[in-house]
């Protein structure tokens, strides 16, 4: 298994303070920027050419000794649009960072800003990568296989939610000229997902890399073939990341709420939902057929800890074991196959 970009995203490649902050408001049909070096502010249609074009002007705009690679864009995630914009500065190795929309809005509300437009979101955002540069993940384009992983399995989490609702329509009392076409509906949505579900084996099967991650996860006992493949399409960053940040990623890390002498109940909160509820349902499984978690939960209800909480223990201890397993399989030298003569 090779290591994947992600790997070099490390805090000692961020020490340094980057010589030109780029902040992109991206929209729909237009990118609007801000450049901290010259501070000028411009507008590029959001196409592959158009900001092909941005990076070489960039280039030209920059003294002999202010590299691409000193750099930083900072862009905010919009559904999927600010896609090209990334694929722009990563072709012109330019370093970019896309932003959690909710922390960039927190952070223009304490800047104590109630105005809002697009040259002044740029310029916000300029701001929040200059403050913020040594705490910011840089992003790396992943594998075109976990994208279409990605998308597949937020497809079929989409269909599953549907597929509930018409269920439980079907199952309330009247309604029944409709029955015939929730049951339609129903039946619709339970084909796509088992078509889904195949097409997301074959693209496992097209890569090495996630087949075998996919692989070592199905070997925890309690972790089937969709927890294995929602794992490993929705945090790619499995095998690079301590366990506390495996944890804290997947939504399962305890948070502290204390103040002064009062210490309160810690809960689990943020983090990457659909991971969060693939693991659940692993948990449900490994409390009655993994040996070892299945002593953990005993241990902690026999300690007085609530069901929910004892699952939330086992989900964590799933992502932590993930994780480990991972990053040892990537340490661990692979042996050259033999060479015919």
């Amino acid at each position: 298994m090779t290591v994947p970009a992600t790997a070099a995203n490390t805090a000692a490649a961020r020490t340094h303070h980057p010589a030109r902050i780029i902040g992109c408001d991206v929209g729909k049909s237009a990118v609007v920027v801000f450049d901290s070096l010259t501070g000028r502010t411009t507008e590029h249609a959001n196409d592959a050419e158009a900001l092909a074009a941005l990076a070489a002007d960039l280039a030209r705009d920059a003294p002999a000794d202010c590299l691409p690679a000193d750099w930083l864009v900072v862009c905010e995630a919009t559904g999927g649009y600010e896609s090209t914009l990334l694929a722009a500065v990563a072709a012109a190795g330019i370093p970019a960072h896309r932003a959690d929309a909710r922390k960039v809005k927190a952070f223009i509300r304490s800047l104590g800003r109630l105005a809002k437009t697009d040259i002044i979101d740029a310029r916000a955002l300029a701001r929040y990568g200059q403050e913020r540069h040594a705490e910011l993940a840089r992003w790396q384009p992943a594998p075109h296989v976990r994208e279409d992983l990605r998308t597949l399995t937020r497809l079929r989490t989409q269909l599953v939610r549907q597929r509930v609702a018409l269920t439980n329509q079907l199952q309330a009392p009247g309604g029944a000229i409709a029955k015939h076409r929730l049951q339609a509906m129903r039946d619709a949505a339970t084909a796509h997902i088992a078509a889904i579900e195949a097409d997301m084996r074959a693209l496992v099967e097209t890569d090495p890399d996630t087949a075998e991650a996919v692989a070592l996860i199905e070997k925890i006992p309690g972790c089937g073939h969709l927890t294995a493949v929602t794992v490993t399409a929705l945090m790619p960053e499995l095998g690079t990341l301590s366990r506390r940040r495996a944890a804290s990623l997947a939504g399962l890390a305890p948070h502290p709420h204390q103040s002064g002498q009062r210490d309160g109940y810690r809960r689990v909160r943020g983090g990457r939902p659909e991971v969060k509820r693939a693991l659940f349902m692993a948990a449900m499984a490994a409390r009655t057929h993994n040996p070892t978690l299945s002593a953990v939960y005993n241990r902690l209800l026999a300690n007085g800890k609530k069901p929910i909480v004892a699952l939330t223990a086992l989900m964590r201890k799933l992502i932590t074991i993930i994780n480990a397993r991972i990053r040892d399989a990537r340490k661990t030298p692979q042996t050259p196959s033999p060479q015919l003569s």
